[in-house]
């Protein structure tokens, strides 16, 4: 069958990453200036002689959502937490270098040992959605919760796209970190924590509102009107103290922007133009897409969804753009179309390029070890804690459709 893939149109707002300051970033981090140029017809040979000159002193780990001249040097491919424990295993490596975003980075340092290097490409690859959810912003709110009597029976759960200061935070309070793929076993043990789903405790979920709800309405059979938001730019969240006492989750005013693109709109044009076409999307859409699609589930689910499916069947993919190229490319005899009908990257990972990884090779080459991301020793110890109490969790059912 015909490869049916068609790429969407480029959306004017897209800019070329990653080349110079960035001034509006958390980190403030200036790109080094002796970056390769990105035309340089030499940049695949040299980053392939820095790799082999460094041989298994260095472990590339390569997100789902990274360019393609990028993952060809990965030495493993996976979502964040993968990535990060595919680094735990790897002792021997003198050098990690995670192609990913800051937060992905942060946790392979937490999980890797102190003699190993964890190194971030770009200083200014971050996370929009870990960036919603400050540590400053997280304290005031428990504060706030704590003067309305709820957050002694408030269990805080953080998705693993995070900052290490709110996993450690998590740490700190009782509470634990999920990932999309465990957050319904994580979500069930929080509430255990505090009288069982069927109690009068809540848990506070954080940064992504739309998982939080997705979860607690599709998988712990809560309602949304037992959801309410939390906006850390408002008093008590936006809420009254009335509706924090009915509530039973908490959602921080958080989201994806790649999966918030996403619209209903989108899979109902998609249904009409392609006869028996199969939605697939990822649970940080918003909960009027996940409820319009047919299958729901984990970047790992997506793709082992698309190795199931039958060919010639129809798939539209709700996930980043450069996963759903290459699906369309590993899966010829499969007709994949994405979600949405704009250009929709996760612009902060793409600031990881070519010129980047070549540089970010060269210099280990040269001795210099340059964008280590070292996480301290109180926020690693009480982050640890958090994860611990995740990986200590039942083992998840497989996703569900």
């Amino acid at each position: 069958m015909t490869q049916t893939f068609q790429e969407p149109e480029a959306s004017p707002a897209l800019l070329l990453l990653g080349r110079r300051t960035d001034p509006m970033s958390e980190r403030g981090v200036d790109c080094p200036g002796d970056l390769p140029e990105p035309s340089d017809p030499d940049l695949v040979e040299r980053a392939r002689e820095a790799k082999n000159a460094l041989g298994n002193r260095v472990f590339i780990l390569g997100h789902h959502y990274q360019r393609d001249e990028v993952i060809q040097f990965a030495d493993v491919t996976g979502d964040s937490f993968k990535l990060a424990r595919d680094a735990a295993a790897r002792p021997e490596a003198e050098f990690i270098v995670f192609c990913g975003v800051h937060f992905m980075a942060e946790s392979a340092d937490i999980l890797t040992s102190d003699d190993q290097a964890v190194i971030l490409p770009d200083m200014a690859a971050g996370c929009s959605m870990a960036d919603m959810a400050g540590i400053n912003q997280v304290e005031d709110a428990w504060a706030q919760l704590d003067e309305v009597g709820i957050a002694a029976r408030t269990v805080p759960v953080t998705y693993m796209n995070s900052t290490a200061a709110i996993k450690a935070f998590c740490g700190r309070h009782g509470g634990a970190v999920c990932t999309s793929s465990n957050a319904e076993v994580a979500l069930r043990w929080a509430f255990e924590r505090v009288g069982g789903v069927d109690g009068d405790g809540k848990v506070l979920f954080m940064p992504d509102q739309h998982l939080g709800r997705n979860t607690a309405v599709l998988h712990l059979g809560l309602g949304l009107n037992d959801c309410i938001v939390w906006d850390p730019r408002k008093p008590l969240g936006g809420n009254t103290p009335g509706e924090l006492a009915a509530a039973r989750v908490i959602l921080w005013k958080g989201h994806c922007s790649v999966h918030g693109r996403f619209r209903k709109d989108n899979v109902d044009a998609l249904r009409a133009s392609v006869p028996a076409i199969n939605i697939v999307v990822h649970p940080e859409c918003t909960h009027e897409v996940v409820t319009s699609a047919d299958y729901v589930g984990s970047t790992e689910y997506i793709i082992k969804a698309l190795e199931a499916a039958e060919p010639g069947s129809a798939w539209g993919i709700g996930t980043e753009l450069n996963l759903v190229r290459r699906l369309a490319n590993a899966h010829p005899d499969k007709q994949v179309h994405f979600l949405e009908d704009t250009v929709c990257f996760c612009s902060t990972m793409n600031r990881i390029d070519l010129p980047h990884l070549v540089w970010t090779l060269e210099s280990l080459v040269a001795g210099n070890v340059p964008h280590r991301i070292v996480v301290d020793k109180t926020t690693q110890e009480q982050a640890r804690i958090a994860l611990d109490r995740m990986l200590a969790l039942p083992a998840a059912e497989p996703e569900k459709d």
